[in-house]
């Protein structure tokens, strides 16, 4: 499990739009020529705890498990996540197997009570991205913005 808590990512600014999250992990996810999948494990009030880096995978894919996604988030005593991954090709089409993830981490996180906010494909380096949430792509059953 890689956590990183830097003082970068814990200047207790509070998340409440997909681009602000964009904003704060780009650097991190433009750094990889292959897909990486990462949580921010957030506080009931929207602050980021941590970010946990759950998967390297090849140049089209990554394999997401949800026992590893969520095990930083239970040891962190998170009340959310926002899932992350890239796509090196620039394009932030979601592929079906992002949808088949984002459902499992969905009803997975309802199960434990850690509800996921969003997930965002970001596009490379290339500064496209996509919220999940944004696009309506999320069963939401609580609110339906991003504030907390």
């Amino acid at each position: 499990m890689s956590l990183l808590s830097t003082a970068a990512l814990l200047e207790e600014q509070i998340l409440d739009s997909p681009q602000a999250v964009v904003e704060l992990m780009a650097k991190e996810l433009s750094q990889y020529d292959r897909e990486v999948f990462c949580i921010l494990n957030m506080k009931n009030n929207g602050q980021v705890i941590n970010m946990n880096l759950v998967s390297v995978g090849t140049i089209n894919a990554s394999l997401v498990i949800p026992r590893e996604v969520f095990k930083s988030s239970i040891l962190a005593n998170a009340s959310a996540i926002i899932g992350l991954h890239n796509h090196p090709s620039g394009n932030v089409k979601p592929s079906k197997e992002d949808m088949i993830v984002t459902r499992k981490l969905q009803k997975c996180g309802q199960l434990l009570g850690i509800e996921l906010l969003d997930h965002i494909i970001v596009g490379g380096t290339n500064g496209k991205m996509l919220s999940f949430r944004e696009e309506k792509m999320l069963n939401m059953t609580g609110r339906m913005d991003w504030e907390r």
